[in-house]
């Protein structure tokens, strides 16, 4: 990192005021990031504990495949499905409120007895891969915004901080060593002025 500085007391106070300014924010961000890694991680499982459950639900109605060729599509749809937003660390993430859904009108008398049945393994089914979909949505969020806070973590801790303090001691010694020139003329000077008295 190219930092442009002057060789002056303005500039290396300046830089350390950014200094300690990144050196307070690293332990933040460094907690932030293993926050988001533990969430993405919890939504990780979430979202592979529900696709679990969903291939196991689709493996028990397997076995009624054949009932299910006169069950009728169109009689039930999801109507409305409430989100209300949540903050991980910082960052907003989706959370499922709840699933409103529409059931069409159908004949107790002519419909199979296992319509109702039917209806229900479909709410759950559906409520499983919603719920499943907002989980892999929040491991997206959080990861793209993990990775983000990984990147000015290493930009902190790698680049900044390193060149800050190098600049700082650069200045340092510069001024160190204009001060001993300084020191040393008015010493040749007053060498030279007590010789001529």
């Amino acid at each position: 990192m190219n930092l442009k500085f002057q060789y002056n007391k303005i500039s290396q106070l300046q830089l350390i005021k950014q200094l300690g300014v990144r050196q307070k924010a690293l332990p933040t961000l460094k907690n932030k990031e293993s926050a988001l890694r533990v969430e993405v991680k919890k939504a990780r499982d979430k979202a592979s504990e529900l696709d679990e459950n969903i291939r196991q639900r689709t493996q028990e109605l397997d076995v009624f495949m054949k009932l299910w060729s006169e069950f009728d599509p169109d009689l039930i749809s999801v109507k409305e499905v409430q989100i209300k937003t949540r903050k991980i660390a910082g960052v907003k993430t989706p959370l499922l409120e709840d699933i409103t859904y529409e059931i069409k009108d159908f004949n107790l008398f002519t419909a199979p007895s296992w319509y109702l049945d039917g209806i229900v393994l479909i709410k759950e089914l559906s409520r499983l891969q919603i719920e499943r979909e907002f989980f892999i949505r929040k491991m997206h969020i959080l990861e793209q915004v993990r990775k983000k806070t990984t990147q000015k973590v290493n930009l902190y801790e790698k680049v900044q901080i390193p060149a800050f303090e190098e600049a700082i001691l650069r200045i340092k010694r510069f001024l160190e060593d204009e001060e001993n020139l300084s020191k040393a003329a008015q010493k040749i000077l007053k060498d030279r002025l007590e010789e001529l008295a």
